[in-house]
């Protein structure tokens, strides 16, 4: 089994994209802060942190958070939830920027920061890329180095490969969990294989493109559904392939989903995620030739060697598997008369979850096999380092990094077996107690996307309306959820408009199930701005803007996607319509202020508390909040992160401008000798393929961990 190779470049894009993860989530919340957790918003934050008498670390115990020091900066809870979002979008900015706030420290910070808005931000903030974020974000605490307290600190470090392998156990769990839990829900859709028929226009915001995929036909969706099973299943094992070659496979088929996902659906920063943890399956030199600066490598010897030989046999083993595997297990059948190629399940569900309890532990002890690999690797290259002091210090580092990893690694076993309920049950009760110690701060969790397959009956959508005298009633448009049949679908992106998404939820079961829904009609009857821009940002689109409604109730509405031919209703002239709709029944009363049954309901669901009185920001920090909150208030939630995006490509290329300006040549390989940095100083052997690693023949038959020569100054005097 090869070792994971050198990860100074993957590791940099990991860092790099996750910063640019954390911009994404950071400036999208804090745009919808005051309509959801102001003082009069849908669920004042201020309602989950009640103080109680308790005492601060008492409180840090019960709920983690930094906005219990909001008091003590002169700041409610809304503004001390905008100063967290701001302060995460300046740090993961400088960390996208520039390498050296690429560091532990700036990590650890983002994730704080965020795990802190996570515990306050009650139902709008439980979705599972929230969970993935703060997971992903704890394992880059690991990976990144430590730069700021330590000048000069070397880019490589003996036991890189071991933490960045945890990133790959977590695209693992992600992948798999979410392919198996498909076929253990039962869900007949993804049984049928037709999953994909309704899920274009069921998703919760669906964009253009996807209005597109819906008018493919009936077997096309059922191979995609095939497909999906392969790269979500049966792929991830690849993750832990002795062969680079087939864990590049594996990153490509990971990245080609997630693709088409953007493409067909509003998923905020999710995908972009996903594809971020898949930077763990590359190696120094794949990234080098995207970069354009491959390694040299000698061409191929002949006669091959046997380890090439076998190479080449056990890779085209494994795709010949996967193809009988499919082919085998969905029944693939090329029909010649219709020309199409047909698919069907070819197991059971009894076949199915004995193949799970099978493989669940057996894919445990493969993962654990890896790690213990990359730890055996890491400890050989601590030995590697010249000096005795600096071959105790890396010693120290890979035992610390290594204790840590396992220990993560076996926690995470919690989360992942809930797949399969008897290999949960075998699990060791001391990893069950490890579990529920850290379970409250997110270091770990399950995994499980699109279990079940909604809306097979037509797209469920509440379409809220208000009215003055109860008698002619007006529909209520919002920018980003289906509403007007006419209106194209919208990319909004790695934004996430967070109510559009839970009235999306709300559609699939009645109002009582969601009770923040009372407080939304609540906020509308009032006239409360900051709600009111969560469903338009322009006021000239939203139909109240002169005067609250008297009136306000909630239709349900089944949507369908039209199809290409389908030619607007009988007068109604205009561009062919998107969707198509039909009335199912009333989804909330017709209420208004101080109704009795909005009344009862909001008392029922504890939200019927007065706001208290907003402080005059007489300090320079409120101050200062309220006039960005006012500078960034006209603009919605897309412009405000593409801004952002833009601001931080702007700053990237000015310093390449100006070096071509003034006709200096761009830093690059043979360009110039770049100094040694302390690692090599002190005789660190590994990062860029030095005399140690060299020595070793990988799996695949190349030179050194990853197949590369070395670079560097020592390179420059044998290429003399």
């Amino acid at each position: 089994m090869a070792a994971m190779g050198e990860a100074a470049r993957p590791r940099a894009l990991f860092l790099a994209g996750l910063a640019a993860v954390y911009i994404a989530a950071f400036g999208s919340l804090y745009v919808q802060i005051p309509g959801l957790y102001g003082r009069e918003g849908i669920l004042p934050a201020r309602r989950v942190l009640r103080l109680g008498g308790k005492g601060l670390w008492e409180q840090l115990r019960d709920s983690p958070t930094l906005l219990w020091l909001s008091p003590r900066l002169g700041l409610d809870t809304e503004q001390g939830m905008e100063l967290l979002c701001l302060l995460g979008i300046v740090a993961a900015l400088g960390a996208l920027l520039c390498d050296a706030l690429r560091d532990c420290l700036v990590f650890a910070l983002l994730r704080v920061l965020y795990l802190s808005l996570y515990q306050v931000g009650q139902v709008f903030l439980y979705f599972q890329w929230d969970s993935l974020l703060l997971e992903a974000g704890f394992l880059a605490v690991l990976v990144a180095p430590l730069r700021l307290l330590r000048r000069g600190s070397p880019g490589w470090r003996p036991h890189d490969a071991v933490t960045f392998w945890a990133v790959r156990w977590l695209l693992f769990r992600l992948m798999f969990a979410s392919g198996v839990v498909k076929l253990t829900s039962r869900c007949p859709t993804w049984w049928g294989l037709t999953a994909l028929t309704y899920h274009y226009e069921s998703q919760c915001i669906p964009t253009p493109g996807a209005w597109l995929a819906h008018q493919l036909p009936v077997w096309l969706h059922k191979l995609s559904v095939v497909a999906t099973y392969v790269i979500e299943v049966a792929v991830p094992v690849l993750f832990f392939a002795p062969l680079r070659r087939l864990r590049l496979f594996a990153f490509y088929c990971q990245v080609l989903l997630q693709v088409l996902i953007i493409l067909t659906g509003n998923y905020n920063f999710f995908n972009a995620l996903t594809i971020v943890l898949a930077f763990s399956l590359l190696d120094q030199e794949h990234v080098g030739r995207w970069l354009g600066r491959p390694r040299r490598r000698h061409g191929p010897a002949w006669p091959p060697s046997l380890g090439s030989v076998l190479a080449w046999l056990l890779e085209l083993s494994t795709y010949g598997l996967l193809l009988y595997g499919t082919a085998r297990c969905f029944g693939l059948r090329l029909d010649w008369d219709r020309r199409l190629l047909d698919s069907r399940v070819a197991f059971t569900y009894h076949e199915f979850t004995t193949w799970l309890r099978t493989v669940t532990l057996p894919l445990v002890g493969v993962a654990f096999l890896s790690l213990s690999w990359e730890i055996l690797v890491a400890m050989y290259r601590c030995a590697c380092v010249r000096g005795c002091f600096w071959k105790l210090w890396a010693t120290l580092q890979w035992a610390i990094m290594a204790t840590a990893t396992v220990s993560l690694f076996a926690v995470s076993l919690v989360p992942f077996t809930h797949i399969e309920h008897e290999s949960h049950a075998k699990l060791w009760p001391g990893i069950q107690r490890m579990f529920g110690a850290v379970e409250r701060y997110q270091v770990v969790n399950s995994y499980g996307l699109f279990r079940r397959m909604t809306g097979v009956g037509g797209r469920p959508e509440v379409i809220l309306e208000g009215s003055y005298d109860g008698h002619r009633w007006t529909e209520i448009e919002f920018m980003y959820k289906p509403g007007n049949v006419s209106a194209a679908p919208a990319v909004v992106a790695p934004h996430q408009p967070r109510l559009d998404w839970q009235l999306w939820f709300a559609a699939l079961g009645p109002h009582q199930g969601s009770p923040w829904f009372s407080a939304l009609v609540l906020r509308l009857l009032q006239g409360q701005p900051d709600v009111i821009r969560l469903v338009q940002t322009d006021e000239s689109r939203y139909p109240f803007h002169g005067r609250p409604p008297t009136f306000l109730r909630a239709q349900l509405y089944k949507y369908w996607f039209t199809a290409p031919n389908e030619a607007p209703s009988e007068g109604s002239p205009g561009p062919a319509p998107w969707w198509r709709r039909q009335h199912v029944q009333e989804f909330f009363p017709a209420v208004s202020l101080g109704d009795p049954r909005l009344e009862t309901l909001l008392s029922q669901h504890g939200l019927k508390d007065p706001p208290a009185p907003r402080a005059r920001p007489a300090a320079a920090l409120p101050r200062l909040l309220s006039w960005l909150r006012r500078l960034c208030r006209p603009f919605p939630g897309p412009a405000v992160l593409w801004a952002l995006y833009l601001g931080a490509a702007t700053a990237a290329l000015l310093p390449a401008l100006a070096r071509r300006a003034r006709g200096a040549p761009a830093p690059g390989p043979g360009r110039h000798k770049a100094p040694r940095e302390r690692g090599e100083r002190n005789g660190t052997r590994g990062t860029e393929g030095t005399r140690g690693a060299e020595g070793t023949r990988g799996t695949e038959g190349t030179r050194g961990t990853d197949g590369a020569r070395p670079e560097g100054r020592h390179a420059n005097k044998r290429k003399k």
